[in-house]
């Protein structure tokens, strides 16, 4: 208890001749001298990681050992150490202390708002040794490296797929269980992850803050971009094994050798019919829930579908985009 006082009465009188960084105890500047000399003298036997100081190693056997004593009463969420259990409950309560002094954006802990910044200094420190890509954050690097060793070591326990990344499995894994947790606040659209539906709330907005470099076309969303960009370089990189036909996009692949293959997997509840993509499923079931989201701001007519907005908003604006060649 008496040292604990300290933190409440004494101020930093021991600073690091390295760095100038002071300390309430003697103690705690000789650890953090090891920083600079580069001691690790606790050595973890199972794993040979090595620590500065015992109570770093402490923490780290709770990864063998399983053990996680922190535990979060809003979502029992539990946790190594207490420090990471109280940045978590920023989570619940919305605190985000630590703010960007160039553009004010917020975070609930220094080292997100640290990794941040790089974005205004556009240092990049981690570094792939074999194509020399560089990357902000160390787990980015690690995870990049797969790809040049084809490791793949997160499992789908349903459908055997692999991932190279715990993020992309759990994303996967969405797909089985049906889950669309994030909902429009505007037209209660929903989705199985929350970037996606940010950049929905976008065509809500009207924002679209990319800008094709070569055309001025802008886009709601920066994948949206990249795949633009390649009606410019001519980029066709997806290609289909049966009829040799390539394609700008992934998605748009799969859903083209449905054509060979005759599969339509996705399934109205309704009627039954079945679709080819899900997209077309969804615009189907409108036919069924009366639904007419799409709205001109012209004339009030509702339309089922965008693209179908679109086209009639050209009868007010007198555009004739196609023309007969004859």
């Amino acid at each position: 208890m008496k040292q604990h006082q300290v933190t409440h009465t004494v101020e930093c009188t021991y600073p690091c001749d390295v760095c100038n960084r002071t300390f309430k105890q003697i103690r705690h500047m000789k650890i953090h001298q090891r920083v600079h000399a580069g001691e690790h003298p606790y050595c973890r036997d199972v794993c040979k990681k090595t620590f500065i100081d015992k109570c770093s190693l402490n923490v780290h056997q709770r990864v063998h050992t399983g053990e996680r004593l922190y535990c979060c009463d809003v979502c029992k969420k539990t946790f190594f150490e207490k420090s990471c259990l109280n940045i978590h409950l920023r989570v619940h309560t919305g605190e985000r202390p630590y703010c960007c002094d160039v553009c004010n954006k917020t975070f609930n802990n220094t080292a997100n708002l640290n990794v941040h910044k790089r974005v205004h200094t556009g240092d990049r420190p981690y570094f792939c040794d074999m194509c020399n890509r560089t990357f902000r954050k160390l787990e980015n690097l690690k995870a990049h490296e797969l790809v040049h060793t084809g490791e793949r070591p997160y499992h789908c326990d349903v459908c055997d797929k692999t991932f190279s990344r715990a993020k992309n499995l759990k994303e996967h894994q969405l797909v089985h269980t049906g889950k669309r947790s994030y909902r429009c606040g505007e037209c209660n659209a929903t989705f199985k992850q929350v970037q996606h539906l940010k950049g929905h709330q976008l065509v809500h907005s009207g924002e679209r803050p990319y800008r094709c470099d070569v055309c001025n076309k802008t886009f709601n969303r920066k994948y949206n971009l990249k795949v633009h960009k390649r009606v410019h370089t001519g980029d066709r990189p997806y290609c289909c094994d049966m009829c040799n036909k390539a394609f700008c996009t992934l998605e748009n692949l799969k859903t083209h050798e449905r054509v060979h293959t005759g599969e339509r997997p996705f399934p109205c509840d309704v009627c039954n019919k079945s679709f080819k993509r899900m997209a077309h499923m969804r615009v189907h079931q409108r036919v069924h829930a009366g639904e007419f989201p799409y709205r001109c701001d012209v004339c009030n007519k509702t339309f089922k579908r965008m693209d179908h907005m679109r086209a009639h908003q050209r009868v007010h604006a007198g555009e004739h985009p196609y023309h007969c060649g004859v």
